[in-house]
């Protein structure tokens, strides 16, 4: 168990050290996921007129938290994956005595750490510029979402790592994720918090896994009331299908694969 240990801790250090070579870069990839912040504009403007469920305050540090969810859950595993699988690169890591499903989640903890330290000054000068949308979440409300961005994270990476296993059929699995993003932008928070929508569109959303990938943690963050052992019950149902799936296309794919491009 300790050599397995000290392997995972190899690839983290590793792959850490990779990620900040690229810090520049990383804090493009950061101010490109800023779009929470611009429409809590829009949505704070619109609270004006006390139409919503949700105040000023509240939308406002609603985006807040789905800027910081989205900092913690953002996956591209499925581009990466879809490149070994055409360039014939995969070839090298099933020589390896490690599933390549743990490099792509270790480079994803591992670039977590490096983009950190920007986030936290972003932040920073966020609420310096808007100090009423500060607050500090309760002890419960801190671990509680601690926790679901954990999951979400979890849930974000099976479902797309799940969606990359289809590159062992086409080139294009990245284009069938880009259609599931479309419901991941209306169906998990981004575009609004989940309150604003009529109830009928909210509970069939509660059943798909999107709303856990990013309503959930970020309304456990803020305080928003949320059944949040429902939300984990689903977010493990939806984890432990997606984990299955993946395993038997992994499978089928190998028998798929030819090494194209190798």
């Amino acid at each position: 168990m300790n050599k397995i240990w000290r392997g995972w801790w190899t690839l983290l250090v590793v792959y850490y050290a990779h990620m900040v070579e690229y810090r520049a870069e990383l804090l493009f990839w950061i101010l490109s996921g800023s779009l929470p912040i611009i429409l809590m504009g829009a949505w704070v403007e619109a609270a004006q007129g006390d139409r919503f469920s949700l105040d000023a305050i509240q939308f406002a540090r609603y985006f807040i938290s789905v800027f910081i969810v989205r900092q913690f859950t953002l996956v591209w595993v499925v581009w990466e994956f879809e490149k070994e699988v055409v360039q014939g690169k995969l070839s090298l890591r099933l020589l390896q005595p490690l599933d390549p499903g743990w490099h792509h989640f270790i480079s994803h903890i591992s670039e977590r750490f490096a983009r950190l330290p920007l986030v936290v000054v972003l932040l920073a000068l966020f609420f310096a510029l808007y100090p009423q949308a500060w607050w500090l979440p309760s002890f419960e409300q801190a671990a509680l979402g601690g926790l679901a961005i954990a999951l979400a994270f979890l849930l974000r990476f099976l479902f797309q790592y799940t969606t990359a296993m289809l590159s062992f059929w086409t080139e294009r699995a990245s284009a069938i994720e880009e259609m599931f993003f479309l419901f991941y932008l209306f169906l998990s928070g981004f575009i609004a918090p989940l309150d604003v929508f009529p109830p009928v569109v909210s509970q069939i959303a509660s059943w798909t896994p999107f709303p856990y990938m990013l309503y959930f943690p970020a309304a456990l963050l803020i305080g928003l009331p949320v059944d949040w052992g429902r939300g984990l019950a689903v977010i493990g149902l939806w984890a432990l299908l997606l984990g299955i799936v993946n395993r038997w296309a992994w499978r089928r794919g190998l028998r798929q694969y030819s090494g194209m491009g190798a």
